[in-house]
């Protein structure tokens, strides 16, 4: 069977914001996927399993089993995407404003979201959990805000969504979950509420998975 014939398959956890990402844009072009759960907290992390293992030897969430290949982290998986199936775009093609949309993407992704996330806050114990997370989001969000007072138009880079907006809204909704005040933020607070009136935005969202807990299903 051709590797283009076959459903590509998402390992995924409901709650990632890494994973979340990678499902807007599966959504936004028009991609039927299957999802492989894995459970980053039931029985002691199934990522750790030999058997996923096998699939990333980094252990992480999201990959993509895609055309014959295994691609793991966000970014690399949203940028094959966009490179083999270009429409709609998720990169502008004003060279300057792509360069803009790389840098925020990578700001979220490498300069906020992997200070709050699971393994960091395990090492910082529960009692400086939410501080921690509090402090790395705000320093990350008040460097944000600047930026998109000069790049947004309706979302992060003028009137089109791009691969920095997949990134800016699970990174919201970690700072709602860690209770961050949004109130310095209206750029990011203004913006974020546009991307989730849009359906991509919303089929993926975390409390609409298949392995949402049933008490946090939306």
């Amino acid at each position: 069977m051709s590797t283009a014939l076959v459903k590509p398959v998402l390992y995924s956890y409901f709650r990632s914001s890494c994973a979340w990402r990678v499902r807007i844009a599966l959504a936004l072009k028009g991609i039927a996927y299957d999802q492989e759960p894995v459970n980053l907290l039931k029985d002691g992390g199934q990522q750790f399993s030999t058997k996923f293992q096998a699939v990333n030897p980094m252990q992480q969430v999201p990959v993509l089993k895609i055309n014959g290949i295994i691609l793991s982290q966000s970014l690399a998986i949203i940028q094959y995407l966009e490179e083999t199936r270009p429409n709609p775009r998720l990169l502008p093609q004003d060279l300057k404003k792509r360069a803009k949309a790389r840098m925020i993407s990578d700001l979220i992704v490498s300069g906020i979201q992997p200070l709050q996330n699971l393994t960091f806050l395990k090492q910082m114990g529960e009692e400086k959990n939410m501080e921690w997370a509090q402090h790395n989001i705000a320093c990350g969000f008040k460097a944000l805000e600047q930026i998109l007072q000069h790049t947004a138009g309706r979302y992060c880079i003028g009137d089109e969504v791009s691969m920095a907006d997949l990134c800016l809204v699970p990174q919201v909704f970690n700072a709602q979950r860690f209770k961050v005040d949004l109130a310095p933020y209206p750029t990011i607070t203004r913006i974020n509420k546009a991307l989730l009136e849009l359906e991509a935005f919303q089929v993926s969202h975390p409390y609409r998975q298949p392995d949402t807990p049933a008490e946090l299903r939306a």
